[in-house]
Protein backbone atom coordinates (compact mmCIF):
# COMPACT_ATOMS: atom_id res chain seq x y z
CA UNK A 1 0.00 0.00 0.00
CA UNK A 2 2.76 2.43 0.96
CA UNK A 3 4.79 1.64 -2.20
CA UNK A 4 1.77 2.36 -4.43
CA UNK A 5 1.19 5.66 -2.60
CA UNK A 6 4.87 6.53 -3.05
CA UNK A 7 4.74 5.85 -6.78
CA UNK A 8 1.56 7.90 -7.20
CA UNK A 9 3.12 10.84 -5.35
CA UNK A 10 6.30 10.73 -7.44
CA UNK A 11 4.24 10.61 -10.64
CA UNK A 12 2.16 13.61 -9.56
CA UNK A 13 5.23 15.67 -8.69
CA UNK A 14 6.87 14.78 -12.00
CA UNK A 15 3.78 15.96 -13.86
CA UNK A 16 3.88 19.24 -11.96
CA UNK A 17 7.58 19.71 -12.68
CA UNK A 18 7.33 18.77 -16.35
CA UNK A 19 4.42 21.15 -17.00
CA UNK A 20 5.29 23.84 -14.45
CA UNK A 21 4.90 26.75 -16.87
CA UNK A 22 1.43 25.65 -17.94
CA UNK A 23 0.38 25.04 -14.34
CA UNK A 24 1.47 28.57 -13.32
CA UNK A 25 -0.35 30.07 -16.30
CA UNK A 26 -3.54 28.35 -15.18
CA UNK A 27 -2.92 29.45 -11.58
CA UNK A 28 -2.57 33.13 -12.55
CA UNK A 29 -5.28 33.27 -15.22
CA UNK A 30 -7.75 30.98 -13.49
CA UNK A 31 -8.41 28.73 -16.50
CA UNK A 32 -6.80 27.38 -19.68
CA UNK A 33 -8.03 27.02 -23.23
CA UNK A 34 -7.02 23.95 -25.25
CA UNK A 35 -5.17 24.55 -28.54
CA UNK A 36 -2.68 22.61 -30.67
CA UNK A 37 0.34 23.73 -28.64
CA UNK A 38 -0.87 22.52 -25.24
CA UNK A 39 -3.40 19.80 -26.04
CA UNK A 40 -1.09 16.94 -25.06
CA UNK A 41 0.06 18.57 -21.81
CA UNK A 42 -3.49 19.53 -20.83
CA UNK A 43 -4.66 15.95 -21.43
CA UNK A 44 -1.91 14.53 -19.18
CA UNK A 45 -2.64 17.06 -16.40
CA UNK A 46 -6.32 16.28 -16.63
CA UNK A 47 -5.69 12.54 -16.31
CA UNK A 48 -3.47 13.21 -13.27
CA UNK A 49 -6.36 15.09 -11.60
CA UNK A 50 -4.38 18.35 -11.63
CA UNK A 51 -6.82 20.04 -14.00
CA UNK A 52 -10.57 19.54 -13.92
CA UNK A 53 -13.65 20.84 -15.66
CA UNK A 54 -16.48 21.99 -13.33
CA UNK A 55 -19.11 21.66 -16.06
CA UNK A 56 -19.12 20.00 -19.47
CA UNK A 57 -18.88 23.32 -21.31
CA UNK A 58 -16.64 25.11 -18.77
CA UNK A 59 -12.92 25.76 -19.11
CA UNK A 60 -10.32 23.65 -17.35
CA UNK A 61 -9.18 24.84 -13.93
CA UNK A 62 -6.69 23.78 -11.26
CA UNK A 63 -7.87 21.39 -8.58
CA UNK A 64 -8.47 23.08 -5.22
CA UNK A 65 -5.76 21.00 -3.54
CA UNK A 66 -3.14 21.99 -6.12
CA UNK A 67 -4.13 25.65 -5.89
CA UNK A 68 -3.90 25.53 -2.08
CA UNK A 69 -0.44 23.97 -2.38
CA UNK A 70 0.73 26.81 -4.64
CA UNK A 71 -0.87 29.48 -2.46
CA UNK A 72 0.98 28.17 0.59
CA UNK A 73 4.30 27.67 -1.21
CA UNK A 74 4.21 31.09 -2.92
CA UNK A 75 2.79 32.96 0.09
CA UNK A 76 0.19 34.43 -2.22
CA UNK A 77 -1.81 36.91 -0.12
CA UNK A 78 -4.37 37.44 -2.85
CA UNK A 79 -5.82 33.94 -2.98
CA UNK A 80 -5.07 32.36 0.38
CA UNK A 81 -8.20 31.39 2.29
CA UNK A 82 -8.90 30.31 5.85
CA UNK A 83 -10.48 26.99 6.79
CA UNK A 84 -12.76 27.85 9.71
CA UNK A 85 -14.55 24.46 9.79
CA UNK A 86 -13.43 23.36 13.24
CA UNK A 87 -16.35 21.02 13.86
CA UNK A 88 -15.30 18.56 11.17
CA UNK A 89 -11.76 18.32 12.57
CA UNK A 90 -13.09 17.78 16.09
CA UNK A 91 -15.41 14.98 14.92
CA UNK A 92 -12.55 13.28 13.05
CA UNK A 93 -10.28 13.45 16.11
CA UNK A 94 -12.96 11.92 18.36
CA UNK A 95 -13.63 9.15 15.84
CA UNK A 96 -9.96 8.21 15.51
CA UNK A 97 -9.59 8.23 19.30
CA UNK A 98 -12.47 5.75 19.61
CA UNK A 99 -10.91 3.56 16.87
CA UNK A 100 -7.60 3.54 18.74
CA UNK A 101 -9.24 2.62 22.06
CA UNK A 102 -11.19 -0.20 20.45
CA UNK A 103 -8.11 -1.65 18.70
CA UNK A 104 -6.13 -1.40 21.93
CA UNK A 105 -8.91 -3.15 23.82
CA UNK A 106 -8.93 -5.94 21.24
CA UNK A 107 -5.13 -6.29 21.53
CA UNK A 108 -4.74 -5.43 17.84
CA UNK A 109 -1.38 -3.66 18.08
CA UNK A 110 -0.87 -3.07 14.36
CA UNK A 111 -4.28 -1.40 13.97
CA UNK A 112 -3.83 0.60 17.15
CA UNK A 113 -0.45 1.92 15.96
CA UNK A 114 -1.96 2.90 12.61
CA UNK A 115 -4.88 4.70 14.28
CA UNK A 116 -2.52 6.44 16.72
CA UNK A 117 -0.31 7.63 13.86
CA UNK A 118 -3.38 8.88 12.00
CA UNK A 119 -4.62 10.62 15.16
CA UNK A 120 -1.22 12.28 15.65
CA UNK A 121 -1.34 13.49 12.07
CA UNK A 122 -4.84 14.96 12.46
CA UNK A 123 -4.14 16.66 15.80
CA UNK A 124 -0.89 18.30 14.70
CA UNK A 125 -2.37 19.10 11.30
CA UNK A 126 -5.31 20.82 13.02
CA UNK A 127 -2.97 22.80 15.28
CA UNK A 128 -0.75 23.77 12.36
CA UNK A 129 -3.78 24.77 10.26
CA UNK A 130 -5.09 26.93 13.08
CA UNK A 131 -1.76 28.70 13.48
CA UNK A 132 -1.55 29.04 9.69
CA UNK A 133 -4.96 30.74 9.62
CA UNK A 134 -3.80 33.22 12.25
CA UNK A 135 -0.63 33.93 10.25
CA UNK A 136 -2.78 34.63 7.18
CA UNK A 137 -4.91 37.06 9.20
CA UNK A 138 -1.84 38.86 10.52
CA UNK A 139 -0.34 39.12 7.05
CA UNK A 140 -3.57 40.72 5.80
CA UNK A 141 -3.58 43.19 8.68
CA UNK A 142 0.09 44.11 8.34
CA UNK A 143 -0.34 44.66 4.59
CA UNK A 144 -3.62 46.54 5.24
CA UNK A 145 -5.29 44.31 2.64
CA UNK A 146 -2.93 45.62 -0.01
CA UNK A 147 -3.94 42.95 -2.52
CA UNK A 148 -7.11 44.96 -3.28
CA UNK A 149 -7.01 48.46 -4.66
CA UNK A 150 -10.03 50.40 -3.39
CA UNK A 151 -11.13 51.41 0.10
CA UNK A 152 -14.51 49.70 -0.35
CA UNK A 153 -12.74 46.46 -1.27
CA UNK A 154 -10.50 46.79 1.81
CA UNK A 155 -13.58 47.25 4.00
CA UNK A 156 -15.21 44.16 2.50
CA UNK A 157 -12.02 42.12 3.02
CA UNK A 158 -11.86 43.38 6.61
CA UNK A 159 -15.46 42.34 7.26
CA UNK A 160 -14.74 38.93 5.71
CA UNK A 161 -11.72 38.49 7.98
CA UNK A 162 -13.81 39.47 11.02
CA UNK A 163 -16.45 36.89 10.13
CA UNK A 164 -13.73 34.24 9.76
CA UNK A 165 -12.28 35.16 13.17
CA UNK A 166 -15.76 34.89 14.71
CA UNK A 167 -16.29 31.48 13.13
CA UNK A 168 -12.92 30.28 14.40
CA UNK A 169 -13.67 31.46 17.95
CA UNK A 170 -17.11 29.87 17.86
CA UNK A 171 -15.59 26.65 16.57
CA UNK A 172 -12.96 26.59 19.32
CA UNK A 173 -15.73 26.83 21.91
CA UNK A 174 -16.89 23.40 20.72
CA UNK A 175 -13.84 21.80 22.37
CA UNK A 176 -14.95 20.54 25.77
CA UNK A 177 -11.83 19.25 27.48
CA UNK A 178 -13.83 17.45 30.13
CA UNK A 179 -15.31 15.34 27.32
CA UNK A 180 -11.90 14.85 25.67
CA UNK A 181 -10.40 13.83 29.03
CA UNK A 182 -13.17 11.28 29.44
CA UNK A 183 -12.48 9.91 25.95
CA UNK A 184 -8.74 9.69 26.66
CA UNK A 185 -9.28 7.94 29.96
CA UNK A 186 -6.05 6.68 31.49
CA UNK A 187 -4.28 6.19 28.16
CA UNK A 188 -1.13 8.28 28.25
CA UNK A 189 -0.87 8.77 24.49
CA UNK A 190 -4.47 9.96 24.16
CA UNK A 191 -4.20 12.33 27.15
CA UNK A 192 -1.08 13.88 25.66
CA UNK A 193 -2.80 14.46 22.32
CA UNK A 194 -6.38 15.27 23.34
CA UNK A 195 -5.76 17.21 26.54
CA UNK A 196 -2.22 18.60 26.78
CA UNK A 197 -1.45 19.38 23.15
CA UNK A 198 -4.89 20.62 22.17
CA UNK A 199 -5.36 22.69 25.32
CA UNK A 200 -2.04 24.50 24.90
CA UNK A 201 -2.74 25.13 21.22
CA UNK A 202 -6.28 26.40 21.76
CA UNK A 203 -5.26 28.64 24.67
CA UNK A 204 -2.53 30.36 22.65
CA UNK A 205 -4.65 30.66 19.50
CA UNK A 206 -7.69 32.03 21.35
CA UNK A 207 -5.63 34.81 22.91
CA UNK A 208 -4.03 35.67 19.58
CA UNK A 209 -7.39 35.65 17.79
CA UNK A 210 -8.77 38.16 20.29
CA UNK A 211 -5.83 40.47 19.51
CA UNK A 212 -6.43 39.95 15.79
CA UNK A 213 -10.09 40.86 16.21
CA UNK A 214 -9.19 44.10 18.02
CA UNK A 215 -6.72 45.08 15.29
CA UNK A 216 -9.29 44.34 12.59
CA UNK A 217 -11.84 46.61 14.29
CA UNK A 218 -9.26 49.38 14.61
CA UNK A 219 -8.28 49.02 10.95
CA UNK A 220 -11.93 49.00 9.86
CA UNK A 221 -12.54 52.28 11.69
CA UNK A 222 -9.58 53.88 9.93
CA UNK A 223 -10.76 52.63 6.53
CA UNK A 224 -14.23 54.08 7.11
CA UNK A 225 -12.74 57.41 8.17
CA UNK A 226 -10.65 57.52 4.98
CA UNK A 227 -13.73 56.65 2.91
CA UNK A 228 -15.73 59.42 4.54
CA UNK A 229 -13.05 62.01 3.85
CA UNK A 230 -12.67 60.74 0.29
CA UNK A 231 -16.40 61.09 -0.34
CA UNK A 232 -16.30 64.62 1.08
CA UNK A 233 -13.43 65.55 -1.24
CA UNK A 234 -15.14 63.96 -4.25
CA UNK A 235 -18.33 65.85 -3.46
CA UNK A 236 -16.38 69.11 -3.28
CA UNK A 237 -14.69 68.40 -6.62
CA UNK A 238 -18.05 67.56 -8.19
CA UNK A 239 -19.51 70.82 -6.87
CA UNK A 240 -16.64 72.86 -8.30
CA UNK A 241 -17.06 71.09 -11.65
CA UNK A 242 -20.77 71.94 -11.71
CA UNK A 243 -20.13 75.54 -10.57
CA UNK A 244 -16.92 76.68 -12.27
CA UNK A 245 -17.58 80.34 -11.32
CA UNK A 246 -17.64 79.59 -7.60
CA UNK A 247 -15.30 81.71 -5.48
CA UNK A 248 -14.97 81.41 -1.70
CA UNK A 249 -16.36 84.41 0.17
CA UNK A 250 -14.29 86.58 2.48
CA UNK A 251 -15.14 84.87 5.75
CA UNK A 252 -13.15 87.40 7.77
CA UNK A 253 -15.65 90.15 6.92
CA UNK A 254 -18.59 88.13 8.26
CA UNK A 255 -19.94 88.75 11.73
CA UNK A 256 -20.33 85.04 12.41
CA UNK A 257 -17.54 82.84 11.12
CA UNK A 258 -18.31 79.24 10.06
CA UNK A 259 -17.21 76.63 12.55
CA UNK A 260 -14.75 75.25 9.99
CA UNK A 261 -12.76 78.50 10.00
CA UNK A 262 -13.33 79.56 13.58
CA UNK A 263 -10.76 77.20 15.05
CA UNK A 264 -8.11 79.70 16.18
CA UNK A 265 -7.24 79.50 19.87
CA UNK A 266 -7.86 82.64 21.97
CA UNK A 267 -4.94 85.04 22.41
CA UNK A 268 -5.56 85.36 26.15
CA UNK A 269 -6.19 82.22 28.10
CA UNK A 270 -8.82 82.36 30.88
CA UNK A 271 -7.29 83.21 34.25
CA UNK A 272 -8.37 83.12 37.87
CA UNK A 273 -6.85 84.09 41.20
CA UNK A 274 -5.15 81.25 43.03
CA UNK A 275 -6.25 81.84 46.62
CA UNK A 276 -4.13 78.90 47.78
CA UNK A 277 -0.87 80.50 46.63
CA UNK A 278 0.76 82.03 49.74
CA UNK A 279 3.10 84.21 47.68
CA UNK A 280 0.08 86.24 46.47
CA UNK A 281 -1.18 86.95 50.00
CA UNK A 282 -0.07 90.65 50.13
CA UNK A 283 -1.73 91.46 46.82
CA UNK A 284 -4.94 89.67 47.86
CA UNK A 285 -5.06 91.52 51.19
CA UNK A 286 -4.58 94.81 49.38
CA UNK A 287 -7.45 94.01 47.02
CA UNK A 288 -9.74 93.03 49.90
CA UNK A 289 -8.89 96.16 51.86
CA UNK A 290 -9.65 98.37 48.87
CA UNK A 291 -13.03 96.68 48.45
CA UNK A 292 -14.01 97.31 52.06
CA UNK A 293 -13.00 100.99 52.07
CA UNK A 294 -16.21 103.04 51.65
CA UNK A 295 -15.99 106.81 51.92
CA UNK A 296 -19.40 107.34 53.45
CA UNK A 297 -18.30 105.39 56.53
CA UNK A 298 -15.91 108.23 57.30
CA UNK A 299 -18.79 110.69 57.24
CA UNK A 300 -20.82 108.54 59.60
CA UNK A 301 -17.83 108.26 61.94
CA UNK A 302 -17.49 112.04 62.01
CA UNK A 303 -21.16 112.43 62.85
CA UNK A 304 -20.84 109.92 65.70
CA UNK A 305 -17.86 111.78 67.12
CA UNK A 306 -19.78 115.10 67.05
CA UNK A 307 -23.00 113.68 68.64
CA UNK A 308 -21.55 112.43 71.94
CA UNK A 309 -24.30 113.50 74.35
CA UNK A 310 -26.26 110.57 75.73
CA UNK A 311 -29.53 110.90 77.65
CA UNK A 312 -30.54 108.00 79.86
CA UNK A 313 -34.28 107.79 80.34
CA UNK A 314 -37.02 105.23 80.43
CA UNK A 315 -37.57 103.53 77.10
CA UNK A 316 -40.86 104.50 75.48
CA UNK A 317 -43.01 102.00 73.61
CA UNK A 318 -43.23 102.60 69.89
CA UNK A 319 -44.50 100.74 66.80
CA UNK A 320 -42.63 100.45 63.54
CA UNK A 321 -45.06 101.24 60.74
CA UNK A 322 -45.22 98.71 57.88
CA UNK A 323 -43.40 99.63 54.72
CA UNK A 324 -45.96 100.76 52.10
CA UNK A 325 -44.00 98.90 49.39
CA UNK A 326 -44.20 95.68 51.42
CA UNK A 327 -47.93 96.20 51.90
CA UNK A 328 -48.36 96.64 48.14
CA UNK A 329 -46.48 93.39 47.53
CA UNK A 330 -48.73 91.62 50.03
CA UNK A 331 -51.70 92.96 48.07
CA UNK A 332 -50.16 91.54 44.89
CA UNK A 333 -49.88 88.09 46.52
CA UNK A 334 -53.49 88.30 47.72
CA UNK A 335 -54.67 89.30 44.23
CA UNK A 336 -53.01 86.20 42.81
CA UNK A 337 -54.73 84.06 45.45
CA UNK A 338 -58.12 85.64 44.72
CA UNK A 339 -57.87 85.27 40.94
CA UNK A 340 -56.19 81.84 40.96
CA UNK A 341 -54.34 82.81 37.76
CA UNK A 342 -50.74 83.69 37.01
CA UNK A 343 -50.01 87.41 37.22
CA UNK A 344 -46.98 89.36 36.03
CA UNK A 345 -45.51 91.71 38.64
CA UNK A 346 -45.03 94.61 36.23
CA UNK A 347 -48.50 94.16 34.73
CA UNK A 348 -49.97 94.35 38.24
CA UNK A 349 -47.88 97.46 38.91
CA UNK A 350 -49.24 99.13 35.76
CA UNK A 351 -52.84 98.04 36.38
CA UNK A 352 -52.88 99.35 39.96
CA UNK A 353 -50.91 102.48 38.92
CA UNK A 354 -48.60 102.09 41.89
CA UNK A 355 -45.95 104.82 42.34
CA UNK A 356 -43.02 102.52 43.01
CA UNK A 357 -39.92 102.25 40.84
CA UNK A 358 -40.14 99.19 38.59
CA UNK A 359 -36.79 97.74 39.67
CA UNK A 360 -37.54 98.31 43.36
CA UNK A 361 -40.93 96.68 42.86
CA UNK A 362 -39.35 93.55 41.32
CA UNK A 363 -36.78 93.35 44.14
CA UNK A 364 -39.51 93.60 46.76
CA UNK A 365 -41.66 90.92 45.03
CA UNK A 366 -38.71 88.51 44.93
CA UNK A 367 -37.79 89.29 48.55
CA UNK A 368 -41.42 88.89 49.59
CA UNK A 369 -41.56 85.46 47.99
CA UNK A 370 -38.25 84.35 49.50
CA UNK A 371 -39.28 85.74 52.91
CA UNK A 372 -42.44 83.65 53.17
CA UNK A 373 -42.39 80.73 55.60
CA UNK A 374 -41.70 77.38 54.03
CA UNK A 375 -45.25 76.10 54.56
CA UNK A 376 -46.67 79.22 52.82
CA UNK A 377 -44.11 79.37 50.04
CA UNK A 378 -45.09 75.86 48.89
CA UNK A 379 -48.41 77.29 47.65
CA UNK A 380 -46.75 79.69 45.19
CA UNK A 381 -44.51 79.40 42.16
CA UNK A 382 -42.33 82.33 41.07
CA UNK A 383 -40.64 82.30 37.66
CA UNK A 384 -38.25 85.03 36.47
CA UNK A 385 -38.76 86.39 32.96
CA UNK A 386 -35.69 87.74 31.15
CA UNK A 387 -32.81 86.87 28.89
CA UNK A 388 -29.13 85.97 29.09
CA UNK A 389 -26.57 88.74 28.99
CA UNK A 390 -25.36 89.16 25.37
CA UNK A 391 -21.79 89.99 26.49
CA UNK A 392 -21.06 88.19 29.76
CA UNK A 393 -21.90 84.51 29.73
CA UNK A 394 -23.55 83.08 32.83
CA UNK A 395 -25.46 86.28 33.69
CA UNK A 396 -29.26 86.31 33.45
CA UNK A 397 -31.03 89.67 33.27
CA UNK A 398 -34.45 89.59 34.98
CA UNK A 399 -36.95 91.92 33.30
CA UNK A 400 -40.11 90.69 35.03
CA UNK A 401 -41.40 87.92 37.32
CA UNK A 402 -44.59 85.89 37.15
CA UNK A 403 -46.41 84.48 40.19
CA UNK A 404 -49.07 81.77 40.31
CA UNK A 405 -50.51 79.22 42.68
CA UNK A 406 -48.70 75.88 42.77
Amino acid sequence: MSSNLHQAGVKLLKQLGRHAELVMDVYLSGSVSIDESNASAVDKLQKSDILWRPEPEAELRLKRSVRALLEEALSDERNRQIDSNVGSSLATIKTLADHYKEARHNVDFSASEAYLADLNEHVYSFADGLRYSIRVLWSRINNEFGYVGSINAKIRENELAQSQVTELLNGLEMFQFSELAEIAGDTRELRKLLVTTLQETLSDCTQELSVVQARLLELLGRFRQIRGRTRLLKGWLLYTDLHPDYRPADHVSHKQLPALFNIAEPLLAPAAVDVNNHSLEPELLEIVSSIKRIDRLNDLGTQREQDVSVSLSQTEDFDIPDNPLKLAVDGYFCAVIDSGKSQSALEYLDEQQLPWDRESWLYQVICGYEGLPEEHRRYFELEPIGESDPVYTGNFIIKDVELWLA
